[in-house]
């Protein structure tokens, strides 16, 4: 969550505590909080989405990387709702009606949202 801080004349300061380098041969790999990375801008349609970049390794990549919203073109709250009706059980056909979206697009992020899970799933002890 992003919060203005009144000493610097207004700026946002972003809270990257949640967020670790994706680059495994940076010595901070996978280390949430480790206070190296800056957001070094914005994009978007609406100019949301952070791209952060680590100052150990030199790179940069999206705050959605390793997300099964990476690369997303479907807005945030419809793709969010897709899950939400898919994880309650609601069928493919029934959830495209109700979000008004294409069945294939109910099926790909499902699909997405799964994969993602079994790789967690399969990291955790």
């Amino acid at each position: 969550m992003a919060q203005t801080c009144g000493a610097s004349g207004g700026k946002t300061v972003d809270d990257l505590a949640r967020f670790c380098c994706h680059n495994q041969d940076c010595h901070d790999y996978g280390q949430r909080g480790a206070d190296n990375l800056t957001v070094c801008m914005r994009y978007g349609k609406h100019q949301l989405l952070r791209l952060l970049y680590c100052r150990s390794c030199k790179a940069r990549f999206s705050e959605r990387q390793g997300t099964p919203l990476f690369g997303a073109q479907l807005e945030t709250a419809k793709m969010v709702s897709v899950l939400d009706h898919v994880s309650e059980g609601c069928g493919v056909r029934k959830t495209s009606r109700l979000i008004k979206v294409h069945r294939d697009t109910v099926s790909r992020y499902s699909l997405l949202a799964g994969e993602h899970a079994q790789d967690l799933h399969e990291q955790l002890p």
